[in-house]
């Protein structure tokens, strides 16, 4: 077959096409219209971040197979399109993990040591050995936030150096953490005042964004270090800024921005900020491996293979996808809806598949419930290949059964886990010629309710006249109910719970006034 490669990728990449019987060609720096007229030739595509692949290229592809991005993600990429088109898109997710675990090690150590400003003084022909005093690592507190894959690979680094380690990671589990020799604590706020270096290693979501600001770092050590080579944004650089003034720490290394190439910040002005122009994958090693890689997995989806890194494509018989179809997007959504719902850290899983689903393979259907677990807070983009892998490495078990039983519906799907001995559940059913999916148990309540983008749970005492205050309180707020149910357990227990669909966030201040207008004993505020 026939592969076009349209960005620089590293010589032996090519070599392991060339040597599969695969014709290679290279035609760098294509313009939109180029690539539109060349690529109904070739049945695969390789491109690095500058090439964008638009609907239009993939449209022109007539002979597409597998679109491969020699790096980490596929923004540049009309995934929807392709996948319309049944081609698959794969990545190289690991090419660049050690780089940017090293990355963070070297700007720690920069910053603690003071050695770019060391360098330039020396530069500029001074000779001053007391200005650059710096710190040791070791037996330093390292707060690490964020254990995912390169998360993990710091903390392997960092105890090398004799340093404690600390963690946070709702998604992480207490074995995994405790196998990378970190004791993971269950808020932020604990870890602040405890750490001499933190670290963050997150995706970039709304919760993460904004997630160290002036309140943060009044908490932490004076004096502390914070290095971000993960995505820009985490750190509030403009309240950063205030605290760098006022002497608060002893040096902050930035590595990636919200907006770049960035040339300038509210901290660039300052002495004990060590800012590099988003290193973290740039080293010669991440480079040739993330050629190697896609080219490999283009291999595999060239030879009608699994492509582990495929974003968009899961090789499953149509008989089974035709009854399991409905259910793949209800099930992510249940994963959702639980891994907001569990205040901990999710162990454990199961997935109980009733009535005439549970005659087919939903294996696909656990997958999704993973993937809808850690689409919010993992480091890299979770699809349906690679959930079960970070379930894998975040030490999260998934338990699938089968009831043949078709109860009150035709088919239904539970997910379940347990924090400590307090049942976490949500059920649902999907139907209709869009695949609704419909919440039909939450928290063992009975409920009947399509969940939309954001949705309210509230437990309070069954007594007159509650829906009303909710109502007022949310009115006020200028928040308006779009849909609602109310659920009951056994009547003495004298406890409702109430699932409702509103059309904009709760904020903080608005639920501490239901709390205390309602007297809500527990509620959740998911977004979806």
């Amino acid at each position: 077959m026939k592969v076009l490669i349209a960005e620089k990728l590293a010589s032996n990449a090519m070599t392991l096409l060339e040597e599969a019987g695969h014709t290679v060609d290279v035609k760098m720096g294509l313009t939109n219209d180029e690539i539109i007229e060349t690529i109904p030739d070739y049945d695969a595509l390789i491109v690095r971040s500058a090439t964008k692949v638009t609907r239009e290229v993939i449209e022109a592809g007539s002979n597409l197979k597998i679109i491969g991005r020699a790096g980490v993600g596929v923004d540049n990429v009309d995934v929807e399109a392709a996948t319309e088109k049944g081609i698959i898109v794969c990545n190289a997710p690991t090419s660049n993990i050690v780089s940017a675990a090293e990355q963070t090690i070297c700007l720690m150590l920069a910053s603690a040591r003071k050695t770019p400003q060391a360098n330039a003084s020396m530069k500029n022909g001074e000779w001053n050995r007391s200005a650059f005093t710096g710190h040791e690592l070791y037996q330093k507190t390292l707060a690490i936030v964020g254990l995912g894959r390169i998360g993990g690979l710091v903390a392997e680094r960092a105890a090398s150096f004799g340093m404690e380690l600390i963690g946070y990671d709702p998604y992480c589990s207490a074995e995994r953490a405790a196998n990378l020799g970190v004791t993971k604590y269950e808020t932020i706020d604990e870890i602040l005042p405890l750490a001499d270096f933190i670290v963050v290693h997150l995706p970039k979501t709304k919760e993460t964004i904004g997630m160290f600001g002036a309140k943060e770092y009044a908490k932490m050590k004076d004096g502390v270090y914070l290095v971000n080579t993960a995505r820009g944004g985490i750190y509030n650089l403009a309240e950063m800024a205030e605290f760098l003034e006022n002497g608060k720490f002893g040096g902050v290394a930035i590595d990636v921005y919200e907006s770049e190439p960035c040339t300038d910040s509210p901290i660039h002005v300052f002495d004990e900020a060590i800012l590099t122009p988003h290193l973290g994958a740039s080293t010669v090693e991440a480079q040739e491996r993330a050629g190697i890689q896609i080219a490999e997995y283009v291999l595999l989806g060239l030879e009608n293979k699994m492509v582990p890194t495929a974003v968009n494509v899961k090789l499953v018989p149509d008989d089974v996808m035709g009854a399991v179809a409905p259910y793949i997007s209800a099930c992510a959504t249940l994963g959702v809806i639980l891994a907001q719902l569990s205040r901990e850290a999710i162990a454990n899983v199961e997935l109980t598949v009733s009535g005439e689903l549970s005659a087919y393979d939903v294996s696909l259907l656990g997958t999704a419930a993973l993937r809808g677990i850690f689409s919010r807070h993992s480091d890299e983009p979770v699809n349906f290949v690679n959930a079960n892998y970070i379930a894998e490495q975040r030490g999260v078990n998934i338990t699938i059964k089968k009831d043949s039983k078709q109860h009150e519906y035709n088919s239904k799907v539970t997910l379940l886990t347990m924090n400590g001995n307090k049942r976490i559940e949500v059920s649902c059913v999907a139907s209709g010629p869009h695949a609704d999916m419909r919440i039909i148990s939450l928290l063992d309540y009975k409920l009947d309710l399509i969940p939309r983008k954001y949705v309210l749970v509230m437990k309070y005492e069954d007594t007159p006249g509650k829906l009303g205050r909710i109502g007022t309180v949310l009115g006020n707020a200028n928040i308006n109910i779009s849909t609602m149910e109310i659920g009951t357990l056994d009547k003495s227990i004298g406890e409702a719970l109430v699932l409702m669909n509103v059309d904009d966030p709760v904020p903080a201040d608005v639920y501490d006034e239901l709390v205390a207008s309602v007297g809500v004993t527990d509620g959740w505020f998911i977004e979806l």
